[in-house]
C-alpha cells in the first residue's frame, strides 16, 4: 500500500512538472523569428558617431534614426523602395546637412561600416544556443539587409545557428508593411501561430501583433510601450527573459 501511494505521488509530480513545462512554451511554438537588434548590439554606431562629431554624436543620433525610419516608410508608401544601407547613407547625408556638420566621406564610411559590422550582445550567444536545444528553428526576419545580417553572424562564429535569414528586400518594403512580415510564413510554410516574433523596437512589436504573430518584446532600451493598440505577450530587458519564457522546466539545468 505504502509503494502505492509512492508511485502515486511521483506520478502526480511528473504531471505537475510536465503542466509547468507546457506553460513555459504557452504556444508551442516551432520558430522564433527574430528582428536583427535583439541580437545585434546598435551601440558602435552610436560610439561611431560621437567620436565623428565630438559633443554632437547624441543629436546626430536621434536626428539619423528618425529620418532613417522616416525614409523607409516614405519610400514604402510612396513606391519608391530602397534598401536599409542605401536609406541609412541618405539618411545621413541629410542629418549632417540639417545639424551643420561637415560629413566627410571618411566620416560617413565610417559610420555606415558599423552598420555592416555588427557585434552580437554579450548575451546573445548563450541564449541562441539555449534556444536551440528545445528544437527550436531560429530565423532573421528583419528591415537590414541580408548581406548585414549574415556578416554579423560571421563575427560571432554563428553561421549555422540560423536556418534562413528574411530580409523584408525580398518583399520591397520594410515593417510594419503586412507582406515583409508574411515572409516568414510564406517561405516557412508555418502557421503564424507557431512563430514567435522577437521585437527590439516597441512599434514592431505592435506591427507584429497586427500581423497575427505572438509577439516576445527584448526591450533592451527600458522604452514604454507604445500607444498602438497591440501589446506584445511578454517582455523582458534581455535574452535570458526570453529563454526563460520559452525553454520548458523539463529542459533547464
Amino acid at each position: 500500500m505504502k509503494a502505492f501511494h509512492y508511485l502515486l505521488s511521483v506520478f502526480c509530480l511528473l504531471l505537475s512538472v510536465a503542466g509547468h513545462a507546457q506553460e513555459s512554451n504557452p504556444g508551442g511554438f516551432k520558430v522564433i523569428a527574430f528582428d536583427a537588434f535583439p541580437i545585434f548590439d546598435p551601440r558602435p554606431v552610436a560610439q561611431a558617431a560621437e567620436a565623428a562629431f565630438p559633443g554632437q554624436g547624441q543629436k546626430v543620433m536621434e536626428v539619423w534614426r528618425s529620418r532613417l525610419f522616416e525614409y523607409h516608410w516614405l519610400r514604402g508608401l510612396g513606391g519608391q523602395y530602397e534598401d536599409f544601407m542605401a536609406a541609412a547613407e541618405s539618411s545621413l547625408i541629410f542629418t549632417a546637412r540639417q545639424l551643420n556638420l561637415e560629413l566627410t566621406d571618411q566620416k560617413k564610411q565610417q559610420l555606415l561600416g558599423e552598420f555592416m559590422n555588427l557585434k552580437m550582445w554579450p548575451d546573445a550567444p548563450d541564449a541562441i544556443r539555449a534556444l536551440k536545444s528545445q528544437g527550436l528553428e531560429l530565423v532573421f526576419l528583419s528591415n537590414i539587409t541580408d548581406q548585414m545580417l549574415r556578416n554579423g553572424l560571421k563575427n560571432a562564429g554563428m553561421e549555422k545557428e540560423f536556418s534562413h535569414i528574411f530580409s523584408t528586400d525580398a518583399a520591397a518594403s520594410f515593417k510594419p508593411d503586412p507582406k515583409a512580415y508574411a515572409l516568414a510564413v510564406d517561405k516557412l510554410g508555418v502557421p503564424k501561430e507557431k512563430i514567435l516574433f522577437v521585437a527590439f523596437a516597441g512599434w514592431d512589436a505592435a506591427g507584429a501583433k497586427w500581423y497575427g504573430y505572438p509577439t516576445f518584446w527584448v526591450n533592451r532600451q527600458g522604452a514604454p510601450a507604445e500607444e498602438l493598440g497591440a501589446m506584445p505577450d511578454a517582455t523582458s530587458k534581455d535574452l535570458q527573459g526570453l529563454v526563460d519564457y520559452i525553454t520548458p522546466v523539463l529542459g533547464k539545468d
